[in-house]
């Protein structure tokens, strides 16, 4: 049976996904170009609020924020949710291992160890799913050696597939991961007051 106070704590912390995802569906629309990547590849901090809140309330929370996230994008999609569950696999996979880390102690060191196997993790994911989805999504709109040619002209030495994923999705998506983890770090420790204020 519920306790008044753990009702009361359950449904601040569904408030808390609900206001995390909303700032993530926000963050979405405000992308970077990729180095070393073509123009229709950019990248985002769309993820930090679900990783604040993997910290905050634990990994299945950040990986419901990502959730969220994504069943909110289905409303701007381009892609007929193909790109949205290849976003929800990689960042929920990078938020998951981060989130479960530093739930076993909940110190900086275990933060950072953490957000790093969590990048790394995300870049192993996003390889895997520009692989199998994400690439040959893009053949609807272009032909597969024409996407290849086209991060090609940025890394001379890209020319297969496979290559797309070993040089670019791999390493970036990771270096991704790093910088999400890098910001989430120098604001996390003023904001987890706040979120977990009863």
């Amino acid at each position: 049976m519920k306790t008044k106070a753990t009702k009361k704590l359950s449904v601040r912390t569904i408030t808390m996904v609900a206001m995390l995802a909303a700032v993530s569906f926000v963050l979405s629309f405000i992308q970077m170009p990729v180095p070393f990547s073509p123009p229709f590849a950019r990248m985002d901090l769309a993820d930090l609020p679900a990783l604040i809140g993997a910290f905050a309330f634990g990994p299945f929370v950040g990986v419901l924020i990502e959730l969220v996230k994504n069943l909110l994008s289905l409303f701007k999609t381009a892609t007929g949710g193909v790109g949205e569950l290849a976003n929800f696999l990689i960042n929920g996979s990078f938020v998951a291992v981060a989130g479960i880390v530093y739930a076993k102690s909940k110190t900086k060191k275990m933060a950072w160890i953490g957000c790093i196997l969590g990048s790394v993790v995300r870049g192993i994911v996003a390889a895997l799913a520009n692989y199998f989805i994400l690439l040959p999504m893009f053949e609807i709109f272009m032909p597969l050696d024409e996407v290849i040619a086209a991060f090609g002209a940025f890394m001379p030495f890209i020319q297969t597939k496979l290559d797309v994923v070993l040089y670019n999705a791999l390493p970036l998506n990771m270096l991704q991961g790093l910088l999400i983890s890098v910001v989430t770090m120098l604001i996390y420790k003023p904001l987890s007051g706040f979120l977990k204020r009863q």
